[in-house]
């Protein structure tokens, strides 16, 4: 039995059309550089806020239509409704949790009997959907034997069940053809300083990150090993904190080969960078990995998970992706939810189907910004005085501190400050809208 019955397929129809459930910007086979705006973009749903989630909060219990329960015949219910929706919204990938997808049982092997069960369904429906995996993660923070942390936390018994859960939905991930592996720390942290032992707990997360690169080698998973940042919350204090902390983490433990980075908009502004510096940070240092597609509400100052709406501020992001080549394993993942009262079925469709016309229409403006290079051009006329013998010197490893004194005391330098545009910028790239 369907659980959209009143859905049909969601069509491209352009901005000419009223209807709301259709596409106005996002037209999956539309050409651009040589690929369709689906290769470009590889939109996936997340399992975990779509199917998963009841719709409650901290003070009310959950408002959403989601009829199944927590046992194995809810999850094959579950599933169904999920590709039926996946199909009808026309994306090619998804994600998920292991424990979205299937319950935790009375016992480890019940557990695993419950994911292998329903991950033998799934793969049914990828085959016959075409809808593939996008990434796979464990959920290593709701259950409260994590409340004190999976990698990080003092009791051992902890971090070793945290590294079978990891190792069964890593398996699992490989087995599902999926592209990458996600881990979110997301009790990685700690909330007092009084009980926590900062070298003891960074050393067991280096540790168990380490098994987790081991073990992707030993069972032949070609994807991409991704950590995703965020500052806080649930923990005030967490090793994850953005881009930059994960690069000196990865560093320390001599990883920065082995894991990328998925970024998510709402985490970065959590940690107060723009979601635009973070991935251009990863990118800069070789760690874009992918995208988790939202927003928050600067009024709230917690992580509300919303669909995108702002194209201009997005377009930005997709710039510097496109500039750095574009996804390889990654994708766009709407790791977003609804608003607790948007509890008719099809509100899922409107959500996505607006987030997705957003991200279209930052696409088309991204790609203006790159056709024209308005901003490469601006940055390599600010640049341009390292092209010169002194500064190709630097750039070579050539310069010391004694020729550069030389240089200075020499003088006739150009020292008189260039115009940063900064405004003029802004509004070129206003303009670059279409």
């Amino acid at each position: 039995m369907a659980f959209f019955p009143d859905i049909e397929k969601i069509p491209y129809v352009g901005t000419a059309s009223a209807n709301p459930l259709s596409f106005h910007y996002y037209d999956a086979e539309k050409k651009v550089l040589g690929k369709s705006m689906a290769e470009h973009l590889r939109f996936a749903v997340c399992y975990w806020h779509s199917f998963a989630a009841p719709g409650d909060d901290v003070f009310g219990d959950g408002t959403w239509d989601r009829p199944w329960g927590n046992d194995v015949a809810g999850a094959q219910k579950k599933l169904a409704a999920a590709f039926e929706f996946f199909e009808k919204l026309g994306v090619a990938y998804f994600c998920f949790h292991d424990r979205d997808i299937a319950p935790e049982g009375a016992t480890v092997r019940e557990t695993e009997k419950n994911l292998r069960l329903i991950a033998d369904e799934m793969a049914t429906a990828m085959a016959r959907s075409g809808v593939a995996l996008l990434w796979g993660t464990a959920n290593l923070f709701g259950h409260p034997r994590y409340a004190a942390g999976a990698a990080t936390n003092p009791n051992p018994d902890v971090f070793a069940f945290a590294a079978d859960q990891v190792k069964t939905a890593l398996e699992l991930t490989h087995e599902l053809e999926g592209q990458n592996y996600v881990l979110w720390g997301g009790r990685e942290g700690y909330d007092t300083l009084l009980n926590t032992d900062l070298r003891r707990e960074s050393d067991q997360l280096g540790r168990f990150m380490e098994m987790v690169a081991e073990h992707k080698q030993k069972i032949g998973f070609e994807g991409t090993l991704l950590i995703e940042p965020k500052p806080c919350e649930p923990t005030k204090h967490q090793y994850d904190f953005d881009a930059a902390s994960c690069f000196a983490f990865l560093q320390k433990y001599d990883l920065e080969k082995e894991f990328k980075l998925n970024i998510e908009c709402n985490h970065a502004t959590l940690a107060g960078h723009s979601f635009h510096h973070e991935v251009a940070y990863a990118i800069a240092h070789d760690l874009f990995g992918s995208i988790d597609a939202n927003r928050g509400d600067p009024q709230n100052g917690w992580d509300t998970d919303q669909f995108p709406t702002n194209a201009e501020e997005f377009a930005l992001v997709l710039y510097e992706i496109l500039l750095a080549g574009g996804f390889s394993n990654g994708g766009l993942n709407f790791d977003a939810k609804l608003r607790r009262q948007s509890v008719a079925r099809e509100d899922l469709f409107h959500a996505h189907i607006g987030g997705m016309d957003t991200v279209a229409r930052a696409f088309d403006h991204a790609i203006a910004l790159y056709e024209t290079q308005v901003l490469a051009n601006a940055r390599a006329e600010r640049y341009a005085g390292w092209q010169s013998p002194i500064g190709q010197s630097i750039q070579q490893r050539k310069a010391t501190l004694e020729t550069l004194s030389a240089h200075v005391h020499a003088g006739d330098l150009a020292m008189e400050p260039v115009s940063g545009r900064q405004e003029e910028l802004e509004n070129l790239v206003a303009r670059a809208a279409r």
